[in-house]
């Protein structure tokens, strides 16, 4: 690791004290009693290069963003927060760094983690290391099967699949007739969960769909020409993807040049991930997009919401995207369950009592409330609609919204997915 790959992040750093990087002098507070009046360390994982880029960038403003408020007000129980911030990129790298960052920079937590390749490797790592991890994105699970059904420190996003399951459960209300599909999703576990999933899923809601063609090209592929033509001959009334980065954007474009959603209905589930790049000149209206778990135009959003979207595009011109609202979910969390631990024993609490308060916390994130469950796993709300050029941008969005909770799309702690889907009473 180079330090070049290190970051220490200033905020509001136009006002911080002279010696002192990254804390503002504006706020400063004074540490609480039982509490360090040294900064607090947090490290992030995030992936700043390669097609994932765009996703990962959104989830560290998104925390860059939580950490400039958090200080302007004090920090934590009066500790300034400073964030060390590594890079995510191929699982044994990843592993290295995050190491690192508890052996060598002394954080209290690691935060961050998208690519599910890279967080199944991080969540055995998480337990050896006695340290908390908060992931971002990314599941534990291989082959929709949970590869730690019980952990101490490492708590984990969503199952992958969810988006899938809201596709299937929503295809049969926007896209009734179909009777051939195709999938195209990457060629790895997240990919194949998707795409199985979401079969199963319309199976279970009674369409009677023959899947005609099934192709898992590898993440990081540029040219689907020959995936798009493909498509074409197999002539699918509906094509599937979970592509949830630039590829997305990618794909769009090529498929336009062909014309390929002419005839075709389209569900991506998760492309709402870099949202503001389906330009409405590639992106037809009528397609089934998934956004994740926070839509940043949507009417009914919290005055938080609102606000964060607005400094957003002030700042960087963009409009944010769902992996901000994980990351500001995880690092609030963190605040939320060191602040529940102190007011129980008047001390800066271990890792293992942030561990404790963690479970079962609910706190106020950009999407709304959200929560961890006692099994580690988050729970949110998804939100998915139909593509409409009727707005005030050169992109997509949806309308009408729908808007699901892991309260149903989810499966319970403790079971598996697919006994689960396939014991839905419909």
């Amino acid at each position: 690791m180079t330090s070049s790959r290190r970051e220490f992040l200033k905020v509001a750093g136009g006002a911080a004290a002279a010696g002192v990087v990254g804390f503002p002098a504006v706020a400063r507070g004074q540490a609480k009693p039982g509490v360090p009046s040294d900064p607090v360390k947090i490290g992030i994982l995030a992936i700043r290069a390669g097609i994932a880029a765009p996703v990962g960038t959104a989830g560290l403003r998104g925390t860059e963003w939580w950490a400039e408020r958090v200080n302007k007000s004090g920090g934590i129980l009066g500790r300034q927060v400073q964030l060390i911030v590594e890079e995510e990129s191929n699982p044994k790298d990843t592993v290295e760094r995050y190491r690192k960052l508890i052996l060598q920079d002394k954080v209290e937590v690691v935060i961050g983690g998208i690519s599910t390749g890279v967080t199944l490797a991080l969540g055995p790592v998480a337990e050896e290391m006695d340290t908390p991890w908060l992931s971002w994105d990314g599941t534990t699970q291989k082959g929709v099967e949970e590869t730690m059904p019980n952990p101490k420190w490492a708590f984990k996003s969503v199952d992958n699949e969810v988006e899938a399951i809201v596709a299937g459960t929503l295809t049969p209300k926007y896209f009734k007739g179909v009777q051939t599909i195709a999938g195209i999703n990457n060629d790895y576990s997240y990919g194949h969960d998707c795409w199985e999933t979401y079969q199963a899923v319309l199976k279970k809601m009674g369409m009677n769909v023959k899947p005609v063609l099934e192709l898992f090209p590898k993440l990081g592929v540029t040219d689907f020409t020959s995936h798009i033509a493909a498509i074409q001959q197999a002539k699918p009334d509906l094509l599937m993807s979970s592509f949830w980065s630039g590829d997305a954007t990618i794909i769009m474009k090529q498929a336009a040049a062909v014309g390929l959603f002419k005839n075709m209905k389209g569900v991506f589930t998760t492309a709402g991930g870099v949202h503001d790049s389906l330009k409405k000149e590639f992106t037809p209206e009528g397609l089934l997009l998934g956004y994740n778990t926070m839509y940043f135009d949507d009417p009914k959003g919290s005055p938080l919401l609102k606000q964060f979207v607005r400094e957003y595009k002030a700042k960087y011109n963009e409009y944010p995207a769902y992996e901000s609202d994980h990351a500001y979910f995880n690092i609030e969390s963190y605040k939320a369950a060191v602040e529940k631990a102190y007011a129980a024993t008047g001390k800066w609490p271990s890792k293992a009592e942030v561990v404790k308060a963690l479970e079962g916390i609910e706190v106020e994130s950009l999407s709304g409330r959200r929560s961890w469950r006692q099994d580690h796993i988050q729970m949110c709300n998804f939100y998915q609609g139909i593509t409409t050029h009727k707005n005030n941008y050169d992109f997509v969005t949806i309308n009408p919204i729908e808007v699901v909770s892991t309260k149903t799309a989810m499966k319970p702690a403790g079971s598996k997915l697919l006994d689960w889907i396939n014991g839905w009473k419909v």
